[in-house]
């Protein structure tokens, strides 16, 4: 337990260097939503229980059988499109530590390449899925299992290994960017319910129960980023998410507009999906692609799926969903 405590400590302190220097000269104080109102609607929106006391799933229980055969459905001109930024060793993006790996040969018993790669992929470089056990609220996870379950062997309860049999369901991507008329928005920009429904009426898409909801800042617009600070939700947009019944929320940063301080919470959003709701989040995708082949296409959903990496304990995995139209 004091091996995983302190790993969490690390990369807690890191992402809070991060956000201060964000915050620094980004600093957009969020008025309307207090940590009150956040604690209040940890209750309110909470899903613990909902599909059991021994659920694990968490809003993924929303993807049912006919909303996979529906997806499936929306395949029609069989173009598949990467929705993950490639994994990199350009450390002039930022922490967390970058993509690393060694090729190296072999000449027996075949001559071939091999190779070993390390990352930290959790943060907010690297595209992602996190695990419902990878954020905490008052020593707690999703549906009230304890932090006593993380040890230093991983996560034994709300691992990625929930997420072994794969994500089927339909996407829909809201570019808010292409709305606003920009090619990104600043970092520290807030994304508020109007501005989803707006993408929404202008997409021609309304978002349903079970759909993977992706949400383009346009930060990978530009090679190197859009800078420190991202652009993002702001935390009173989670009880929208939770009546219109999102699966998974995806964005090509952190998800929530950074800083997103609610008297010193750092990360509300994150709080309110992961833990209250039960709703994994995709970081730091890369939705250029997907944006352009929506507009070529003009279609704003089609059949996303993703698998991640099965490992035993794991808090999250790299991740490259896949959007076919």
């Amino acid at each position: 337990m004091k091996v995983i405590k302190s790993v969490f400590k690390y990369q807690q302190i890191a992402l809070l260097l991060i956000l201060l220097g964000s915050f620094t000269l980004h600093a957009q104080p969020n008025q309307d939503v207090t940590v009150g109102q956040v604690n209040q609607w940890m209750e309110e929106l909470s899903n613990w229980g909902r599909w059991g006391a021994e659920d694990e799933l968490g809003t993924l229980n929303l993807i049912t059988s006919d909303k996979r055969i529906s997806a499936a459905r929306l395949v029609e001109a069989g173009v598949s499109v990467s929705l993950a930024h490639n994994y990199t060793v350009d450390r002039s993006l930022g922490a967390p530590p970058p993509f690393d790996s060694q090729v190296y040969t072999i000449e027996a018993p075949v001559h071939a390449a091999m190779e070993r790669v390390s990352f930290s992929y959790h943060g907010l470089l690297h595209s992602h899925l996190d695990s419902l056990c990878h954020v905490l609220k008052n020593g707690q996870m999703y549906n009230g299992y304890s932090e006593d379950t993380i040890t230093e062997n991983g996560c034994e309860r709300l691992d990625i290994v929930g997420v072994k049999q794969g994500i089927v369901s339909r996407g829909v991507l809201l570019d808010i960017a292409r709305l606003k008329g920009v090619d990104y928005l600043d970092p520290g920009t807030p994304i508020y319910i109007e501005d989803l429904e707006a993408a929404e009426r202008e997409a021609g898409v309304q978002v349903e129960p079970g759909d993977v909801l992706l949400i383009r800042t346009g930060r990978w617009s530009v090679p190197t980023g859009t800078g420190p600070g991202s652009s993002g939700i702001h935390a009173s947009v989670v009880p929208w998410l939770r009546a219109r019944g999102v699966a998974i929320l995806g964005g090509d940063y952190a998800n929530e507009v950074n800083p997103s301080l609610v008297d010193g919470n750092l990360l509300p959003v994150h709080e309110l999906t992961i833990v209250a709701l039960g709703m994994r989040l995709f970081d730091n995708l890369d939705l250029e692609a997907v944006a352009k082949e929506a507009v070529r296409q003009n279609r704003w959903e089609f059949m996303l799926t993703a698998s991640p990496i099965p490992v035993d304990g794991g808090a999250g995995s790299p991740m490259n969903p896949i959007a076919t139209f």
